[in-house]
């Protein structure tokens, strides 16, 4: 039997990086899974290649309104909700200077606001038992080039696995926050393959075990916190981050 066998997990930005392969390890482990994604065709590859359990759901985590819709439709499918992982993400990375307050307003949208709203517009679904992770970064205790509004967006994402821990402690949901520090996804694809390299060069130096983490000890980790063997794990931040937030700066 697996470490999640008969569970239903939501999985917000399942379509790659660490959401794709925590949707992996999820429906491994035994879990009928829903993902979601702003694009159709992606969300329809990422369930392809998944297969399996997968409930493909279109979203964007950044559109308040939006997360009742998704809460309806997973209220539609499935009798209840055992985990939740808010994964989806906005990283913009800007200089002070050339923050727009609509681009400002955007990222904290997506990586705050809206998941805030989603859990609570999943209330009635969760399980007496349900996980809930919150994903945030090490950018929340550490400065580095142009990441103060990310990182200042994900330290608020954390903050939350504290206060909802102690909101919900009454319906027995444990709340916890699930840190990674630089992992090999196509978060800097968009910089182009030269200065993505040089990106991760320079990480490696950084992080204290010289590497940079995989998408899939991310999703061990989440499995982890999503099963019954962290029982007793709530209010907490898991770091998977090569020790860079502890020791690097």
């Amino acid at each position: 039997m697996g470490r999640l066998e008969d569970k239903y997990a939501l999985i917000t930005g399942g379509t790659s990086g660490i959401g794709f392969e925590t949707a992996r390890e999820f429906l491994a482990e035994g879990a009928a899974v829903a993902i979601t994604g702003r694009s159709r065709e992606r969300l329809e590859e990422a369930a392809r290649r998944l297969g399996g359990r997968v409930l493909p759901v279109l979203s964007d985590a950044g559109d308040v309104p939006g997360q009742a819709a998704l809460a309806a439709r997973l209220r539609q499918e499935w009798p209840r909700l055992d985990v939740v992982m808010s994964n989806a993400a906005d990283v913009t990375h800007l200089p002070i200077e050339q923050w727009t307050e609509e681009a400002f307003e955007r990222l904290v949208a997506t990586n705050l606001k809206g998941p805030f709203f989603l859990i609570k517009a999943l209330l009635p679904l969760l399980s007496r038992q349900a996980s809930v992770i919150l994903v945030g970064s090490v950018s929340a205790f550490i400065g580095h080039e142009n990441a103060a509004v990310y990182g200042a967006a994900k330290a608020g994402m954390l903050s939350l696995s504290r206060g909802l821990t102690y909101e919900l402690k009454e319906r027995g949901v444990r709340v916890n926050g699930l840190s990674p520090g630089p992992t090999l996804t196509d978060a800097f694809a968009s910089l182009g393959p030269e200065r993505q390299a040089a990106i991760y060069d320079e990480l490696r130096r950084t992080v204290p075990l010289h590497r940079i983490g995989t998408a899939t000890e991310l999703a061990k980790a989440a499995v982890y916190l999503a099963s019954d063997e962290s029982a007793y794990t709530a209010g907490t931040i898991l770091r998977v981050d090569g020790g860079i937030g502890e020791l690097a700066y």
